[in-house]
């Protein structure tokens, strides 16, 4: 699992360090690869490949003859790319998925449970400033008894 929130700025090659904390979770050779797609309010979703073919089981599922699972699937799969991490925990960026999340040049990566969100710091900090207000009403919302 992936948990708390840290800022870092891209390289020259568009290249990302992975937090300290989530490299040590990283030391076996099956964890050195990752997927990467488009994430929803403009980030980018970062999955181990354990999680992720449990979400490519799952969204494989749903039937194709359906318009918004097969549009939905056509997006998130197109988009995607296995990444390798390299030997100081750097991640290259692919162009596309820079692009669709605006990312300029400094970014700040939160651990969401079972994935990693990568962001654009100005987009991140629009989001969390909009929304931390209601955290508390969500709460309630989603815990209610």
């Amino acid at each position: 699992m992936w948990y708390g929130q840290y800022l870092h700025t891209l390289d020259k090659k568009d290249r990302f360090i992975l937090p300290a904390k989530f490299r040590e979770k990283i030391k076996t050779e099956e964890n050195l690869y990752f997927y990467i797609t488009c994430g929803l309010e403009g980030c980018l979703f970062l999955y181990s490949k354990e999680v992720w073919k449990q979400l490519e089981d799952k969204l494989q599922s749903l039937s194709f003859t359906k318009q918004k699972p097969r549009f939905f699937n056509r997006l998130f799969f197109s988009g995607a790319s296995e990444i390798e991490v390299g030997p100081q925990g750097r991640i290259a960026l692919p162009h596309n998925l820079k692009q669709y999340a605006a990312i300029r040049k400094e970014i700040v990566i939160i651990g969401v449970g079972n994935r990693i969100e990568v962001w654009d710091k100005e987009r991140w900090d629009d989001f969390y400033s909009k929304n931390k207000s209601s955290f508390e009403d969500m709460a309630e919302d989603l815990f209610q008894n």
